[in-house]
């Protein structure tokens, strides 16, 4: 049984809606950022990135940058650019690219529930990602960046939101980077019971993206339940800002390799080695894997196909039978000496929404060879998560990203 519950987000005053919102503060750089928000002053990058603010070189992790980030927040909020709603609504968020819609609601998920596993992880967090948060949510007083949750179908969850939307107006419709982005205000206080009526009936949520932030918003709540020992649980501190989306409304993009050289080996060495545990072809042009256990690989100049050999799938695992791990455990370590590609500095990742043009380019350049991947699948993410497992690095990438700034959760 799933707690999700409406709240009073601060979001864009509506001239503003589309000069706030912006990428994750994890998709790019402090030089992208500062240059994205040239001549916005609105950007809720001065928020989320707000080193772009401060002179070049400052130490990212210095008590200015949170200091800076939380000062920008509130003068958003007091200039009026950020209104908060008078009582608590859920959100109803569809983002359309490339043709493809996604919708999903946005709301506050428990932290209990995430400690209590009703909220599920497939990936491990970094101590040092996580305290960077950690630092930004506490001294914001506020969730700035929404977690991306997905659930099994509801087909009550469904019907409401269908509802809704056809008999209201949306709040804000905009595009931003090629995105349709719109979403409607669930202010009914009927309709929000309804919403988290339905979500008690859910088992279970996943964490799709921002596990970092998952853990660190739930930290921030657990300290807060410290200083107030006599927290009675509705505290807004006890819950964290998601955005839940239908599960059989997503689409996990491939997330490719490059490796930067061939272990010492000739390319007609590292063909025959590789040929023991896949089976091999020629490409005529650039070749996009069509089904699981399949592979594109780029080399000096040539496109292969791969498929990997039944000896080496074990499809009674659900994270050796990933191809990542299949790619992993029969090619990267044993023949290419890339034992943990977490901190492996001869192979780089590349999200899928490059293309396979961009792994050419990488081949070209600074890198020897590449693997284009089959995307790992949402059901494999749920298995693997209901079976208390991880996955291994770099195993889904996910578009469209979910903007920050469209709706922030403050802790009290």
């Amino acid at each position: 049984m799933a707690v999700f519950r409406g709240f009073k987000a601060y979001r864009p005053e509506k001239s503003k809606q589309s000069l706030i919102p912006a990428l994750p503060y994890d998709v790019m750089s402090s030089d992208e950022a500062r240059e994205a928000v040239k001549g916005n002053p609105y950007s809720f990058l001065h928020v989320d990135k707000a080193e772009i603010d401060l002179p070049e070189g400052t130490d990212l992790y210095d008590d200015i940058v949170y200091e800076k980030a939380k000062e920008n927040l509130l003068s958003l909020e007091n200039s009026g650019a950020l209104v908060q709603d008078k009582a608590p609504c859920f959100y109803i968020y569809r983002q359309i690219m490339n043709g493809r819609g996604q919708t999903g609601i946005a709301g506050c998920a428990s932290i209990d529930d995430y400690k209590n596993n009703v909220i599920k992880k497939h990936e491990y967090t970094l101590a040092k990602k996580e305290q960077d948060r950690i630092r930004h949510v506490d001294t914001c007083d506020a969730n700035t960046g929404p977690i991306f949750l997905t659930y099994k179908k509801s087909d009550v969850v469904d019907s409401i939101v269908s509802e809704w939307i056809s008999s209201h107006n949306p709040e804000y419709d905009f595009v931003s980077d090629g995105v349709e982005q719109t979403v409607w205000v669930v202010d009914d206080s009927e309709t929000v019971n309804k919403i988290s009526s339905a979500f008690e009936r859910v088992q279970s949520m996943y964490i799709a993206d921002g596990h970092h932030r998952c853990a660190s918003a739930v930290k921030v709540g657990e300290k807060r339940r410290e200083d107030n020992p006599d927290y009675s649980g509705q505290e807004e501190f006890n819950f964290f800002l998601a955005v839940a989306f239908p599960d059989d409304e997503l689409k996990i993009m491939d997330y490719n390799r490059v490796v930067r050289d061939l272990n010492g080996l000739t390319a007609d060495e590292f063909l025959k080695t590789v040929s023991e545990k896949f089976e091999i072809e020629k490409s005529v042009g650039q070749y996009r894997p069509k089904e699981k256990h399949t592979f594109g690989m780029y080399l000096e100049n040539q496109w292969y196909s791969l498929r990997a050999r039944e000896d080496i799938i074990d499809e009674s695992d659900p994270v050796a039978r990933l191809d990542v791990s299949i790619l992993q455990n029969s090619l990267l370590d044993p023949i290419l000496n890339i034992k943990n590609p977490k901190t492996n500095d001869r192979i780089d990742f590349i999200g899928g929404i490059r293309g396979l043009d961009e792994l050419e380019k990488r081949v070209g350049s600074d890198m020897t060879v590449a693997f284009a991947m089959y995307p790992t699948t949402v059901e494999d993410l749920m298995s693997i998560a209901d079976a208390g497992l991880i996955m291994p690095p770099k195993s889904t990438w996910f578009e469209p990203k979910l903007l920050s700034g469209l709706f922030i959760h403050h802790l009290s």
